[in-house]
Order: structure tokens, then sequence, then C-alpha cells
């Protein structure tokens, strides 16, 4: 499993940290960012993203 971020996109909204604290932390930049590939919580997390900024393959 592949996670990504696009931060031109993010707005740093917190959705993916609250929905999967281990798989997303936010940047020193308000930016998410992706602390664990195979997170089984990715799928929910870019589902529930409000700029569809994540990816997972």
């Amino acid at each position: 499993m592949s996670v990504s971020i696009n931060k031109d996109l993010c707005i740093g909204c917190g959705v993916c940290v609250s929905i999967s604290p281990k798989g997303f932390k936010m940047g020193d930049s308000g930016k998410a960012e992706v602390l664990l590939q195979d997170n089984s919580s990715a799928s929910n997390a870019a589902t529930s993203c409000p700029v569809q900024a994540i990816t997972v393959n």
C-alpha cells in the first residue's frame, strides 16, 4: 500500500489525523504528513478528506 498527500491540496483540517492518528500527523507547515504507509485506516481518511488530498494505491 502506498499513501501520499498532495501538499498543494491539503488545507490542514486534521480529519486524517482524527481518523488515523498512527498513520498521519500534522507537520510544522500545518499540512498533514504520512507516518505509516501500511495503514488500514488510510482509505477511510482519503474518502473523508474534504479536498481529496490523500491518495491510496
